[in-house]
């Protein structure tokens, strides 16, 4: 059950709008409550984390860092690299070696908001330095899952 979800929630942002997450995470929640024998108003967070399972918007966020990471690192086609363009400031700054990426201005908030060329420099720049800075895709994978979920907020 929970690949399936799985499966569903690595759709284009573009086609994916917060009323179908809500949808994906109502099946979740009632998947977590059936496999763990859960009462319908037991607290569901405490559920998924047993069950080591994501809510499905950090499980797309988790996703698109993931992507990110490999983009950024040779490890992703060449079309994704790039639509991810490092921020190089046009004076010496702090910043600017901490491979942060640049965010695009987008026109509308809706669909805009939800492309990966938008979402990924943006949950991407959310991440702490050590994470981002992951000198192996097993230690970003790692420093991720530890990492506090509200910098994968989508």
């Amino acid at each position: 059950m929970t690949s399936r979800l799985d499966c569903c929630n690595v759709l284009d942002m573009d086609v994916c709008p917060a009323s179908l997450i809500n949808k994906l995470q109502i099946v979740q929640n009632a998947a977590a409550r059936v496999l763990t024998r859960s009462r319908k108003y037991d607290h569901i967070t405490p559920i998924l984390k047993s069950l080591h399972w994501l809510p499905i918007r950090f499980s797309i966020s988790y996703k698109i860092v993931l992507i990110t990471y490999k983009a950024l690192n040779g490890l992703a086609p060449a079309y994704l690299t790039s639509l991810l363009p490092r921020y190089n400031p046009s004076r010496s700054l702090r910043s600017q070696n901490s491979g942060l990426l640049v965010v695009p201005r987008i026109a509308k908030s809706t669909k805009g908001g939800r492309a990966f060329s938008h979402l990924a420099p943006k949950l991407w720049n959310s991440l702490p330095d050590n994470v981002r800075g992951s000198d192996t895709l097993s230690l970003f994978k790692s420093s991720l899952k530890t990492h506090p979920s509200k910098h994968l907020d989508v």
